[in-house]
C-alpha cells in the first residue's frame, strides 16, 4: 500500500469537507517499518486549542481533522495492524452531530494496555482531552473521550488475530479482519423480565417514600417497553435507536408514564401508564405476560 500522508511539525487544519459529506473516507497506511510508539506533534498550541474551541460546539470539518490525525498515528505506530472506522459514521448514516468510534488491532506481542497508554496521551495532550471511561468488551478495550467542542472520541483496541466486525456498523480502513459473531440484541423474554422487576421496584419505592428512585424505576420501565414494541415490529433495540421511529399509535399511551412530579398520584398514575404499556407490546411473550398480568395489575391498584 501506499505510504500515508505525513503533515509538516507545525500543524495544518485539514482541508474542509462539507455537511453533505460528513463521514471520514479511507486512509491509506503505510506498512510499519517499527514497533515504536508514535510521537506527539510539535505544535505550539493544543490541537484541541486550534480545532474545537470551548466557545463553539465540533464542526465536521474538525471532525474529520482528528480522524485524519488519529490515522496519521496509526500509520506512524508499528504495533497497529489493522484498523476501522465503525458507528454511524461508518456505512455514512451519521450526521453534523455524529461523534468519532475509530477501533484499530494490535499486533499479538504488543500488550494492549501499553498502548492503550500511549495512544492516551496523544489523544489528551493534542486534543486536550478528557478521558471519561473505560469498557472491555470481549478482547477489546474502549476508551472514551470528550473533545472540546462537545466531540466524543471512541477508541478502542483488540488483538489482531481478533480484529473484525460486532456489528454491521464497521469498515475496514486498512490491515485485515477476521470473521466474529456479531453482540446480538436482548432476547424478548430477558427485557420483559427487567420490566416486569421495575414495575414491582417502582411500586414498592412509592410505598416506602421513596420517591426519587420510583421515578428512575418508572423511567426504567418506560425504556423496556418502548423497546419491546422496537423489537416487536423489527426497528433497532440498543441504547433507544429506534424509539424515534415508533408509530405515534405506540408512544402517544405512553406520554403518560412521564413523571411529571415526585406526588404519590403523579407516580401511580405514570406507573400505571407504563405497565399498560408494557403490555401492549408484549409480542414475542404473550404466554408470560398473560401470566404475570394479574399480578402486575396488582401494583396500579389502591393498597
Amino acid at each position: 500500500m501506499p505510504a500515508a500522508t505525513r503533515r509538516p511539525a507545525k500543524w495544518t487544519v485539514a482541508r474542509d469537507r462539507s455537511a453533505e459529506h460528513s463521514t471520514p473516507g479511507a486512509s491509506d497506511i503505510g506498512d510499519h517499518s517499527g514497533q515504536n510508539a508514535p510521537a506527539l506533534l510539535e505544535t505550539e498550541r493544543t490541537l484541541g486549542e486550534m480545532l474545537l474551541t470551548t466557545n463553539t460546539l465540533f464542526t465536521v470539518a474538525a471532525r474529520n481533522s482528528v480522524y485524519d490525525r488519529i490515522l496519521e498515528v496509526a500509520a506512524a505506530d508499528g504495533r497497529i495492524v489493522a484498523g476501522a472506522i465503525v458507528g454511524s459514521l461508518a456505512l455514512g448514516e451519521g450526521d453534523r452531530w455524529s461523534d468519532l468510534d475509530l477501533t484499530f488491532g494490535v499486533a499479538d506481542a504488543a500488550p494492549l494496555q501499553e498502548v492503550l497508554a500511549d495512544w492516551t496521551r496523544i489523544v489528551v495532550t493534542e486534543f486536550d482531552a478528557a478521558h471519561l471511561f473505560d469498557v472491555t468488551s470481549g478482547p477489546s478495550i474502549y476508551r472514551v473521550f470528550l473533545l472540546p467542542g462537545c466531540l466524543q472520541f471512541d477508541l478502542s483496541f483488540t488483538p489482531g488475530t481478533k480484529f473484525g466486525a460486532t456489528t454491521p456498523k464497521f469498515r475496514l480502513l486498512f490491515g485485515e479482519a477476521v470473521p466474529r459473531q456479531h453482540v446480538q440484541p436482548a432476547p424478548a423474554q430477558e427485557i420483559f423480565g427487567y420490566a416486569v422487576h421495575h414495575a414491582l421496584r417502582a411500586r414498592f419505592c412509592i410505598e416506602r417514600g421513596r420517591y426519587w428512585q420510583a421515578e428512575y424505576w418508572i423511567s426504567s420501565l418506560r425504556d423496556y417497553a418502548l423497546t419491546l414494541a422496537c423489537r416487536r415490529l423489527g426497528l433497532t433495540t440498543s441504547y433507544a435507536r429506534g424509539f424515534d421511529q415508533l408509530p405515534t399509535e405506540v408512544t402517544t399511551p405512553l406520554l403518560g408514564s412521564l413523571v411529571t412530579s415526585l406526588a404519590r398520584s403523579d407516580l401511580l398514575r405514570a406507573l400505571t401508564c407504563a405497565i399498560n404499556g408494557l403490555l401492549a407490546n408484549t409480542g414475542e411473550v404473550h404466554e408470560l405476560a398473560a401470566k404475570v398480568e394479574p399480578e402486575l395489575r396488582k401494583l396500579t391498584i389502591a393498597w
